[in-house]
């Protein structure tokens, strides 16, 4: 395996909720190839956790930082997980 699946965490603050952040980060996934979720805090963040290749999880990374359309991201933490959870699908958690 020349690409080693990497496992990662997003947290994501702003005008994120009600603005179809966790659909649109599911349909970037799918995209790119990724699995894991993204589900809404109760502190108004979106929290991602996301397992694919380095390159695939940049992107990702680099996306959360516009989002969609109406979303207004004013900063985004990410966090390398040690562990692999082999995640088989992107979901959207409540």
């Amino acid at each position: 395996m020349s690409h080693p699946i990497k496992h990662i965490a997003i947290r994501v603050y702003g005008k994120v909720h009600g603005v179809f952040f966790r659909a649109s980060t599911r349909e970037k996934a799918h995209e790119l190839g990724i699995t894991g979720f993204a589900q809404n805090e109760k502190d108004g963040t979106v929290y991602i956790e996301a397992e694919g290749t380095p390159a695939a999880l940049k992107q990702l990374e680099q996306w959360a930082h516009q989002g969609p359309r109406k979303a207004k991201v004013e900063k985004v933490e990410v966090k390398e997980m040690t562990e692999l959870a082999g995640f088989k699908e992107f979901k959207v958690k409540r």
